[in-house]
């Protein structure tokens, strides 16, 4: 096989991608249409939709390390079936609640917490799962057709979710989600996942001090820790506030925010066709300081909204946030299926994913905090610290120096 040559990927593995396409999907447009409904039809403010973005993220700081331990101990494909399963039954409950009139703040919260915990044990197993059915030298291939999915689900799903809640109301948007997750179990139904060993007997404790001290020793997994938790801060005190600050200060309508949202996710879907003549035409480190950088610049821009209220430069700036971040998604996702033993990988996963995705509910309790009590700008000023803070922790570790994927533990 020639250096450049990529194997091909499995049946199983294509399986797995077009089930995370629907998963994302029926993810994005829920919860694109969450904080659109709670503004227009329960007048929810910043401090409502920051609060509803805290909730909704809540169960990936509670519930990672869990759905790490299940991924390692357990059937990976069961596990990501029944979550999306349960992501499911929280949006026909959501879509019923807003077609009878009992939907309220307080409910749509606590069902998006539901659904958000389906979205913690898929999102845990499937990078786990990923190993399993394709080769290592196809790993950079696989995780970019993965992220090529995700980015097609973010670029139309909050365009989809504006234009349904437009036309209809919130209901028939929530419907299209479920749809899509049920769509999302019936294909993880085709996978056969390879027989793992039974792990030993061992204590829970241990089992995740173990991944814990894993991660925090790795020189290379250490920084891009630290950098993805205070990327996703920065970017939900964002989220947190950019509704009500686009209605409001941007004069943008349901549609007009939809497609602002949309043009994150076009971001991506670019970005991650381009993915394999970056990694080529680039250093592996290289790739992996594009993200960071891309999502500082993004916030930059968001922040001149407030002198230049231009729906142009805000999608420019969601643009940014898309584009690069999702290379960085891909290569570092690359990085730790690389250099994480086997038997670990749930448990590291979960380790990273509950201290990324973790954060997301503080970035957006900071954001509800500081736009309830100070307005929109100053969380914007706020975002930018966090991406000037992320920023300089990957530019000062050992991973731009990287000139190639490593080798395996």
């Amino acid at each position: 096989m020639s250096p450049t040559a990529i194997p091909p990927l499995s049946l199983p593995f294509r399986r797995l991608a077009w089930s995370n396409l629907a998963a994302q999907s029926a993810e994005q447009i829920g919860l694109a249409a969450a904080p659109i409904v709670a503004v227009l039809a329960l007048g929810a403010g910043a401090g409502g939709t920051g609060l509803l973005q805290t909730v909704q993220t809540l169960p990936f700081l509670l519930l990672s390390l869990p759905a790490g331990l299940l991924a390692d101990r357990s059937s990976r494909r069961r596990l990501m079936a029944a979550a999306e399963a349960l992501r499911a039954l929280s949006l026909i409950a959501i879509l019923i609640l807003a077609e009878t009139g009992g939907l309220s703040l307080g409910l749509l919260a606590a069902l998006g917490f539901l659904g958000a915990a389906g979205t913690v044990a898929y999102s845990v197993a499937a990078p786990s799962l990923i190993p399993d059915l394709v080769p290592r030298a196809a790993l950079p291939a696989a995780n970019g057709r993965i992220e090529l999915a995700r980015s097609a689900a973010f670029a139309a799903g909050p365009a989809l979710a504006g234009a349904l809640v437009a036309w209809a109301g919130g209901g028939l948007a929530f419907a299209a989600a479920a749809a899509l997750s049920v769509l999302a179990v019936v294909l993880l139904r085709g996978i056969r996942e390879p027989v793992r060993p039974a792990p030993p007997p061992r204590h829970i404790l241990h089992d995740l001090r173990e991944g814990a001290v894993f991660v925090l020793a790795h020189p290379l997994l250490r920084p891009v820790l630290l950098t993805a938790v205070f990327f996703n801060i920065g970017w939900f005190v964002l989220q947190a506030i950019y509704v009500p600050y686009a209605v409001g200060h941007l004069g943008l309508s349901a549609a007009g925010v939809g497609a602002t949202l949309a043009v994150y996710g076009v971001g991506m879907v670019l970005a991650a066709l381009a993915a394999p003549r970056v990694a080529r035409a680039l250093p592996f480190g290289t790739v992996l300081l594009i993200g960071p950088f891309c999502g500082l610049a993004g916030a930059l821009l968001m922040l001149l909204t407030v002198w230049v209220p231009s729906a142009l430069v805000a999608g420019l700036a969601f643009f940014l946030f898309g584009a690069g971040p999702i290379l960085w998604t891909i290569a570092s996702t690359t990085l730790r299926q690389a250099v994480t033993p086997p038997a670990m990988l749930g448990r590291v996963s979960a380790i990273i994913t509950m201290a990324t995705y973790g954060s997301r509910p503080l970035g957006a309790a900071i954001g509800a905090l500081v736009g309830g009590s100070h307005g929109a700008a100053a969380c914007l000023a706020v975002a930018v610290l966090g991406f000037i803070i992320q920023a300089l922790v990957i530019s000062g570790s050992a991973v731009p120096r990287l000139a190639a994927l490593p080798e395996a533990a």
